[in-house]
């Protein structure tokens, strides 16, 4: 975590009565409190339009967190707004005027839209017209923080920043990815960069794939008109797991700071190999979950849910094989899926690395039995749950013979007893407050990823003949994703169900 800030400031949190903000910002910021990261001098302002006093709004906001102090609620205030008037904004500058003098907050806001993206710009017109996105000297600051999406596709996307950069330039923009604040994430650059014996092998010559897997176990449940208007291409794949593959991928940047980490990134971006139509038919594959019994329970398909057309064409799952196009990875297959309804809920990357060029060993029958027969060392990284690192290797079977089976040798998070593994957002909410922007999107990376994945949702719209695979609810997606895989493997990596309950990383 950043070094305690010296100045103190205000979170404004618009759309302070969305589940965001009870489930995950106010928890992480108590959190931060408790453990004495927040400036000394601190408030978090709720905005919204229903009309509640502070202690009203503290007692529904936190009414699920037995462990905040007194303290802490006591920083917590509410002001009614209409967000839809920018004449409104004048009594929001008031209000932060008078937390200035009450709090010792010093004229610094962080402004967190928790909101629907349709009413960014209003937002930020309003902010702007009440003169609270100026700095008004070398000591105060002014930030923004945006939720995703960044944009529909990337004509909006790039609207969208049009009207951002209308009141803020992009050193006060911090657009927030949850899955960039895991420690494991993190932990992909030091592993790389912190350590000799990784960073010789990661590239071409060594590596056979990249696989990235974030699986749910859940289905759309209350969420099926907003999964409608986006499906698993647009909610999981063109933001959490490309940025993942630019992580796992990036070169070493020159130093540790946001813009040599975000530049080499960028460069990913840049590189990855741009699809066809034909590209999009041979190497995406979607699907969609329909109904099955798990458990002896029913569960319904996708087009059963609430909010969703019963002849929905959109996607639950999504798999891609593409090509990163420069020295480090040329023709290394990135293989990543998503998808709602599978057997657990996991996210994890791996590193498939290639088989000894002259096999001498033979695999045991037990290995054979469990289809064990590649020989590839593996990498595993297990962002969640479970946070860990897993490494898999060859071993020789006891007694007579030289038959070896594949071993495993893990770490686990939580095995670091005496240390804190902080929560995403917390990570990320410090790092907004310091000014830290190392873990935050840049504009020109989204942009970059939709210019990517824009072709795939043209492809899908223009081609009515791409086919939708239907999928058992509680199976591991559709077979053609099968059809991604090289011949020399049998299937996509499948981890343990139980993770948590077992506490091991294995197969299914």
């Amino acid at each position: 975590m950043n070094n305690l800030p010296l100045d103190g400031c205000a979170i404004v949190i618009f759309g302070a009565s969305g589940d965001l903000t009870k489930r995950k910002l106010l928890p992480a910021l108590s959190n931060l409190h408790a453990r004495r990261l927040l400036p000394e001098h601190f408030a978090v302002l709720g905005i919204g339009r229903t009309k509640l006093s502070d202690e009203e709004f503290r007692s529904r906001a936190m009414d699920h967190d037995s462990g905040a102090d007194e303290t802490f609620r006591r920083t917590i205030f509410y002001r009614q707004l209409d967000t839809r008037n920018v004449d409104a904004y004048g009594d929001l500058a008031e209000r932060l005027a008078s937390l200035d003098e009450s709090h010792g907050t010093r004229g610094n806001y962080l402004f967190y839209l928790s909101t629907p993206p349709s009413a960014f710009e209003t937002i930020v017109r309003g902010i702007a017209k009440a003169g609270l996105h100026e700095e008004s000297d070398e000591r105060s600051w002014r930030r923004l923080v945006v939720e995703k999406p960044f944009g529909y596709d990337l004509a909006s996307a790039e609207e969208l920043e049009k009207q951002l950069h209308k009141a803020f330039s992009e050193r006060q923009i911090y657009r927030i990815d949850h899955y960039l604040g895991k420690e494991t994430v993190q932990n992909m650059l030091v592993l790389r960069f912190g350590n000799g014996i990784f960073e010789p092998l990661w590239n071409r010559n060594y590596v056979q794939h990249v696989e990235i897997t974030a699986a749910e176990s859940i289905g759309v449940e209350d969420r099926g008109g907003y999964y409608e208007r986006s499906g698993a291409l647009r909610d999981m794949f063109q933001n959490h797991l490309l940025h993942v593959a630019g992580m796992i991928a990036m070169e070493p940047p020159a130093s540790f700071n946001a813009a040599s980490v975000r530049n080499e990134t960028m460069k990913v971006f840049e590189s990855l190999r741009p699809l066809s139509v034909d590209d999009v038919r041979a190497n995406v594959i979607r699907g969609q979950y329909v109904s099955s019994t798990i458990g002896g329970r029913y569960v319904p398909g996708y087009r059963e849910e609430k909010g969703v057309a019963p002849d929905s064409r959109t996607e639950t799952y999504v798999a891609a094989r593409f090509y990163i196009d420069n020295w480090r990875w040329s023709d290394v297959p990135f293989l990543v899926r998503t998808g709602k309804r599978l057997p657990t809920r996991v996210t994890e990357a791996v590193i498939h690395f290639k088989q000894a060029p002259h096999r001498l060993f033979a695999y045991g029958a037990s290995a054979r039995r469990d289809g064990d027969e590649c020989g590839c060392n593996q990498l595993i990284m297990r962002i969640q749950p479970d946070e860990g690192i897993l490494i898999n290797f060859n071993m020789k079977l006891p007694g007579g013979g030289f038959e070896m089976k594949t071993v495993s040798m893990d770490f686990h998070y939580s095995d670091l007893s005496d240390l804190y593994t902080p929560e995403a957002y917390e990570r990320l909410l410090i790092d907004a407050v310091v000014g830290d922007a190392t873990l935050f999107t840049r504009h020109d990376a989204v942009e970059a990823c939709w210019r990517f994945v824009d072709p795939i949702l043209n492809a899908w719209r223009e081609e009515p003949d791409i086919p939708l695979h239907g999928y058992p609810a509680g199976s591991w997606g559709p077979e053609a994703a099968r059809t991604l895989l090289q011949s020399h493997v049998p299937d996509w990596r499948r981890p343990c169900r139980n993770l948590a309950e077992n506490g091991e990383f294995c197969d299914l």
